[in-house]
């Protein structure tokens, strides 16, 4: 082994490095009654490409310049890490905002997914998906890794089944350039 390791693959190594601790942040946040139904996953190389090619293909069927832009990102990314819930699980408190009177409705009507997502989704089940994003951004911005949490991409990794028992997917590619590739995308 060299005893002088180059930029560029330190770098590489740092943010996979840093994208497994988001992983790890995403599974310790708290959850609702200490049920974890969080999915995740770390995605790079050709797998990670395929996500942008995907999110090219939705933004030219649906006419979305915002898929094709973010797409970009993707491919300028390290990696993506990917956080996602089994949505579909009722957490059991009969709370009413799925759009059903108890959970036992919620559990029995049929599932559907729309064009991006699956749903009728479990309320609770959606906010501990975002704290574990939450988690997951923050380790990553105490690391000083460029990231930024994207709708669009787990709209392409759901089509591509890259977490198949998940009804919402986000995604949150990383990054390290000598400026935030992930914010004051115009130029």
């Amino acid at each position: 082994m060299s005893p002088i390791i180059q930029s560029d693959d330190a770098e590489r190594e740092g943010v996979l490095g840093a994208a497994k601790l988001m992983l790890v942040a995403a599974r310790t946040a708290p959850k609702s009654g200490g049920i974890d139904d969080i999915l995740t996953t770390l995605v790079y190389g050709a797998e990670k490409d395929s996500i942008a090619d995907k999110m090219d293909e939705i933004g030219g069927e649906r006419r979305l310049d915002g898929f094709k832009r973010d797409a970009k990102n993707v491919r300028q990314s390290e990696a993506i890490v990917l956080i996602g819930v089994r949505g579909s699980k009722s957490f059991g408190l009969n709370c009413g905002a799925c759009g059903h009177v108890t959970c036992e409705e919620f559990e029995k009507v049929g599932k559907k997914f729309g064009e991006d997502f699956g749903g009728p989704t479990c309320l609770f089940k959606a906010l501990d998906m975002g704290i574990a994003l939450g988690s997951a951004a923050k380790i990553s911005g105490e690391l000083n890794v460029d990231n930024r949490i994207m709708y669009r991409i787990g709209t392409a990794a759901a089509k591509l089944k890259m977490l198949p028992e998940a009804t919402i997917i986000m995604g949150i590619p990383v990054s390290a350039k000598g400026k935030n590739i992930y914010y004051d995308r115009s130029r």
